[in-house]
This record gives structure tokens, sequence and C-alpha cells, in this order.
């Protein structure tokens, strides 16, 4: 016994309860179990343990009771971790007659932010005893009531609950009562007449009631009921009903009829007469709110009724005669308040953080929202939602206890404020809301990197533009902002060779580029670099952007004759033959211009003397022709002029003068090359290259000849008579032509040039798609273009 006793002054039963966690910040709900009256200090349960905390974070981490109730009734201690009671708890005080009483504490830690939610239920102890309104109770009986009546007494109270609460009553035995113990939603008693009375006997009698809880240990209250033995009226009120159940709406106007009760009484004259009372005794509040017609039994409304004060009544109504003594009965009224949807749910916010930066992960805490609606019923759910399209969103920790936590990615450049709009409606008929709006500031993070509006800038350049001009201002953008959004420029150094410091510079502030010489087109026709824009965030953020410069042409250079009528000292002669048809090849003049585009193009002109109209000239490929064969009266030398112009502004252009003599046999006439005098030192490996190359290229074709030859010669008599046999021919000009009965095609080789062409094309004139294949000084071959027929004569 001595174990219990101590056992229930300590008071603590802890159990924990492992809760579904919610995503988000809250990572749970423990459960504990105090006692009431529990000495200030006891504690609760190990709230690091079950928190799995290690103990020495407690402190550093900053672990507190951030909410809970109105008084703080427990706290934390940070040494040990254990949940302690602060201060007396009453329970009766915090939740008079619930049946479950609940604290809620609130706990928060912090790196990494964590919110957790503590449930303590208080336990209810034995300690208030039963207790009678009144310690005596007076009762008017007349002599003649038949044994079996009976009486109902008045009722205890006891402030503690459940098994705590009232359990019976006992009545000390005596000759004349008994008791008659009712058990329901609450427990009541009614006395049993045993015996007649006889006022002659015994005009007065006295009976002790006592009240007993059900708690451990039991406690008790007594009440002394003191009975009038009366004469003569032996005729009680008897009510048509005994119960009374009736509904009324909260907030029913004043003068409401709530019922009428019936009583009748057999007696005659005035003991007939019944008047109607409320039963004063252990009413709680119904006198101050109901009132009742006395001749009428009507129970009317006098004031205001509020279901979250009081959701029921019971009324106790006595009819009472007029007779002497007068006879009274009673009977109940139990009236259920229906409760009206009058109160708007209220919306309280505890804020956990200033301000979010734009960068906060999905889940990130932001605040903590509570809903209450006094309301019971459908009328008290609340539905708390929030009302705009915000990358928040509420997380439900429990009922009407909401955190509000990210969603979706934050962005200060698009956003740097959200006004959360948190609406909470409740589920009445009409249903009531409110709102409340949140502000969130986004402070910014250096997430941007500065932008060009372009991947690639191109800068054109007048070549022999003096320097220390402008060529160019890029611009970068950084939507972020101060230091973040701040952007300098630079010329990134790359591996090509190009010694840019000598060329360009940039200005870091306002991204200008300036050139730092002049340039030279036929030196430097483009270069490459990058510009990288760097923001003054932490880390620095940068991006880059491309920058060609390309160098504009002017037409500077004149154009330059190509050996062999280009070396000085040389005879620049050519011979035909008299019987020249029209069209014979004289010569082919070549020249080249160091500028490029439109500066480049060049054309050919041919002057001749006056009265002379024998030869003609390519003006886009500087072959000089015969126009017509030779007469008697065309002299036997004919100096040309041969003007070589470009297409720039203003024009350029070179002169070269050919004399062509006219002899009598081809065997006279000679190939230009003999004119030129030949160095013996002059024959360079480039023209040993130059040469293999034509040879190869010439062995090459050949072979692809007879293959071609052999291949066809192999088909059927029929498919072969098709064809006539090959011709190769070799023109005046040093050119090779290779003919069939379908198709004709000429090789021309020249030689003696800074580039020698190898050109395959029908016979006589080389269409504009022949294939032609270059073999320039780097000993490389480039083919230009094919042949449009389906057979093709690769070189």
């Amino acid at each position: 016994m001595h174990l219990l006793r101590r056992l229930i002054s300590v008071g603590i039963y802890l159990f924990f309860v492992s809760v579904e966690h919610n995503c988000g910040p809250v990572s749970g709900q423990l459960s504990y179990s105090v006692q009431e009256e529990v000495t200030p200090g006891t504690s609760v349960g190990n709230l690091a343990k079950d928190l799995n905390l290690n103990v020495q974070d407690l402190e550093s981490r900053m672990f507190q009771i951030v909410a809970g109730s109105k008084r703080k009734y427990f706290d934390v201690n940070l040494k040990s971790g254990f949940l302690y009671v602060t201060e007396r708890i009453d329970r009766e005080e915090l939740c008079a007659k619930a049946t479950k009483c609940i604290l809620n504490v609130e706990a928060v830690i912090n790196h990494p932010l964590k919110l957790y939610r503590i449930e303590v239920n208080i336990l209810d102890v034995n300690d208030n005893p039963p207790a009678f309104s009144a310690k005596t109770q007076t009762m008017d009986m007349a002599e003649n009531i038949l044994p079996g009546t009976t009486f109902p007494v008045l009722s205890a109270y006891d402030a503690d609950v459940g098994k705590n609460g009232i359990s019976t009553y006992k009545l000390k035995p005596n000759e004349y009562f008994s008791l008659t113990v009712h058990k329901g939603e609450s427990v009541s008693a009614e006395l049993v007449l045993q015996k007649a009375l006889d006022r002659e006997k015994q005009p007065l009698i006295k009976l002790a009631l006592t009240a007993i809880d059900g708690g451990t240990p039991v406690k008790s209250g007594t009440s002394e009921i003191i009975i009038h033995v009366l004469d003569t009226n032996d005729n009680f009120p008897t009510f048509t009903k005994t119960l009374y159940k009736m509904s009324i709406t909260e907030n029913a106007p004043i003068g409401t009829t709530v019922v009428t009760v019936t009583a009748t009484d057999a007696d005659q004259g005035l003991n007939k007469d019944i008047v109607y009372l409320l039963n004063s005794k252990d009413q709680d509040h119904v006198l101050e709110i109901f009132e009742i017609d006395t001749e009428t039994g009507t129970i009317t409304v006098k004031e205001n009724i509020d279901f979250e004060l009081n959701p029921a009544f019971e009324i106790r109504v006595q009819a009472s005669d007029k007779g002497q003594p007068p006879l009274t009965a009673q009977c109940k009224v139990l009236v259920e308040v229906v409760d009206v949807n009058d109160n708007a749910p209220d919306i309280t916010v505890t804020s956990l953080l200033s301000s979010v930066k734009e960068d906060a992960e999905i889940g990130t805490a932001v605040a903590l929202v509570s809903v209450l609606d006094r309301d019971g019923g459908k009328n008290g759910d609340v539905k708390c939602e929030i009302a705009n399209t915000v990358p928040f969103k509420l997380e439900t920790n429990y009922k009407n206890y909401y955190t509000l936590v990210v969603s979706g990615a934050l962005d200060r450049e698009l956003s740097s404020q959200y006004n959360i709009t948190v609406k909470a409606a409740d589920e009445g008929s009409p249903p009531l809301s409110n709102t409340r709006v949140i502000s969130i500031q986004v402070s910014d993070v250096n997430d941007n990197a500065p932008l060009f509006s372009e991947k690639v800038i191109n800068i054109y350049v007048q070549e022999n533009s003096p320097g220390g001009g402008v060529l160019k201002a890029v611009s970068a953008t950084d939507a972020d902002a101060s230091e973040n959004g701040m952007v300098n420029y630079a010329i990134m150094i790359n591996n090509n060779f190009v010694p840019l410091s000598t060329m360009v510079n940039i200005n870091s502030e306002t991204g200008d580029i300036i050139s730092l010489q002049s340039f030279n087109h036929e030196e430097l026709k483009t270069f490459q670099f990058k510009v990288q824009a760097t923001d003054s965030g932490v880390p620095p953020l940068s991006s880059n952007v491309t920058v060609n410069v390309f160098i504009l042409d002017e037409n500077d250079n004149n154009p330059t004759i190509l050996a062999p009528y280009s070396e000085h000292g040389s005879v620049n002669s050519e011979t035909i033959p008299y019987s020249a048809e029209a069209g014979y090849f004289v010569a082919k003049i070549r020249a080249v211009d160091a500028d490029s585009g439109y500066n480049a193009l060049l054309s050919y002109h041919l002057s001749e003397p006056k009265g002379n109209n024998l030869f003609r000239i390519g003006t886009s490929t500087g072959e000089i022709r015969t126009k017509r064969r030779m007469s008697d009266n065309d002299l036997k030398t004919h100096p040309l002029v041969v003007l070589v112009s470009d297409n720039g502004e203003p024009s350029l252009s070179a002169t070269v003068s050919i004399e062509v003599m006219v002899v009598e046999s081809t065997a006279d006439v000679q190939t230009q090359f003999r004119h030129v005098p030949i160095k013996e030192d002059s024959f360079s490996d480039l023209n040993l290259y130059l040469l293999i190359a034509i040879v190869s290229v010439s062995v090459i074709f050949l072979l692809s000849l007879i293959s071609l030859i052999a291949v066809r010669c192999h088909r059927t008599d029929g498919t072969f008579s098709r064809y006539s046999a090959p011709m190769i021919t070799t023109h005046p000009d040093g050119s090779w032509s290779y003919s069939k009965a379908t198709q004709q095609y000429d090789v021309c080789f020249s030689s003696d040039t800074l580039k020698s062409d190898v050109v395959v094309f029908p016979a006589p004139f080389p269409p504009a798609d022949a294939e032609l294949i270059s073999i320039n000084g780097g000993d490389t071959f480039t083919r230009t273009q094919t042949l449009p027929n389906k057979e093709k004569v690769r070189a």
C-alpha cells in the first residue's frame, strides 16, 4: 500500500507513441502522460532520447519550447534532455469536465531547423471529493404518502472525471426510507418510502445521504436530509411525462418557447391547483437562461444561448399544488442545443524565418499556422489552404496545425516577395471563412551568370584603319541584385598564336573593345577571341561570348602577271601557223591579286593595232585565241597588249605585251615556255613535286581509260556495238583529247605557272560545271567541281 501511494504521489506514466511524420521540418509527434498536481520539476520524459537528439548539442542548437498553451507548464533541461513540469497543473482548471485533457507543446531545434510536436495528456487524479451544493436538504412529506413513493434528492457535484467522478450514493440505514441510484450519463438518486409515515409518531426525520466517487482512494461527500411529515393533502401532482427531450438552436431569439410541461392533481379545490417552478437546486446556469410560466408550464428563453458555452441543458421542473401542505412532483427536460455556424475560423501565424533565400530547398519551413474554430461538429471542421498560386504549401502536422514550407523553386529575379493568402473555411452551412496574408521576402543569391544578347559577335574592321578606335561595345546583363549583378569584362587569352594583347583591348567596366593597331587584310583576314563577363558575387559566375573580327579588304594591291610573262627581260612572243583555224589557242595570261573578293576579281582585255581584228581574249580566263582564219592581208607580226584589271573601287590594273608571229607550218610553232630563259638553278623542289604530280595524275587517268575500255570490251556484242573505237589526239596547245562515239573529253595541261591545272571537260570548250583538279604549291590536290554526265572521268 505504501508503494502504491508513493507511485500515485509521483504520478508519472510515460509512454512514447511513434507518429507517422509528414515530409518537411516536422519530424514527428511524441505523446506523454503526466498526472495533474505533480510537483514542479517532475520529469515527464527523456525528450532528447525519444527524439534521437544528442544531449550535448541541445544548447548549441538552441533547442527550446516555442509554443504551447497560454501558460508555460513545461520546459526542457538542456543538460539532461528531460522534459519537466514547471508549475502546478490543475486538470479541472484547464479542461473542466472534458473526458480527455491534452496540452500541446512545440519544440524547435536549429542547424538544421526542425519542429517537434509533443502532446502531453494530463491524467486526472482523484483530488476533488463529491460535494453537495447544500449541506442540508429540507423536504415536506404528507403522512398519507404510500410506501414505494420516490423523492428525488439533491445531486452532488464532483469536479473529477471518469472513474474519479461520482460512482454511487448511499443512505444511512433508517426505518422509513431506502435509496435508489440511477446510473446513466449522470448518477442520480431517489428516496423510496419503505414504510408509511406517521406524523404523530415522528414528525421530523433526519437522513444522511453520502455521494461516493470511484477514485483511489475513494472520496465522498455528505448532505443531511431533513423531512417534515405533513398532514392532509394526500395527492401529488403527476406529470404527463417524467422526461422531456427537446432541441433548440443556439442564438434563438429571446422569448422562444422551448416546451410546455403539464401536470395534473387528483385533489379538489386549492389542492388541485398547480404551480410550476424551475428547481433552483443544482441547475447550473439554467435559471439565468430559461424561465417558466407558473400557471401554464411553458418554458421560454430569456437569455442568449451559446452552444460553445453550453451544448446541452438539463432542466428540472417542479409542479406543486396549493394544498396544505402542498404536494410536489418533478420532471426532467433535456434540451439539446443545435450548433449554428456563428464562429469564423481564427488563423494564428508564427513566423520562423524573416526571409527565405532563393536557393532554399523544397521543404524548408517558413512559418507555423494554426486554425481554431469554436463551433462544434461540421461547423468546427476546418479546411485550410493557400488561396493564391505561390511556390509554398501547407503541410498538416496534426488536426488544424500546419507548417508553411517551400514547395517549388524560388527565383528572386522573378519575384522578390510573396504575399501568401492563407484561407481557412469551416464546413458549416453557410460556411464561414477567414483569411490571413503572410508576406515572405526572398533574399538574393548569386545564381545568375551574366548573359550576352548574342552567342557570337561579328565585328567588321576596314583594313588600314587607324588603331585606338572602339570596334564595338559588348554588353552582358546579370539578373541578380547588388554586387551579384555587377559585371566586369575581360579578354580570354587563347592558344591560336595570335598576339591579342597587341591587337585589341577591352574596357573592363564598359565592355568597349578597342583596337591597338592598324590591320592588313592581306596579312590577317580574320581572328577570333572570347570575351568573358564575370559578376562580383561569391562565388563569381561568368559567361563567354565569341568575337569574330573580320578585316575588310581595301583595293590596295595591283594585279600581278604570273610566269612566264612576268619574268623581267623575257621575250613575250608566241607563234601560230598560218593555217590556224578560228579559235586557235595562242596563249593564256595568268594573273593574281593579293586582295580578295571583288577587289581580286580580275578581267582580261586585249588591245590590238588599228585595223587588226584577228585575236580575242577570254575576259575571265585570259586565253588568247584567233577570231578567224589568216588572210594574205594580215601582218606576220602582231603586237598585243593585255590589260588585267580588278573590280575594286578604284580599279587597279597591270599590262603585259605579247608579240604573235605567224609562221608557215606547224613545225615552226614553239610552245611558250621555249621563249623563257630557264636558269639551271631555278629548278626547285617545288617544280619537281609539280612534275611528279602531273605525271602521276596522267598515269592514273590513262589507267582509268584503259580500265574503262576493258570493261566495255567484256560486254556483249550488242552492247559494245553502240560504241566506236576510242581515239586519243594531241592538240597544239599541249592538251590531249579522248573521244568516243558518244562523248569526247579533253585533258589540258599548262606549265610554268604558280598553279598548274589539269582540266577534264568535254570538247571543244570546257563547261561551267567541269571537274577541276588544282595542284598547288603545297603539293596537295583540290577537287572543286564534278562532271555532269553519269560516266565520269576521274583524274
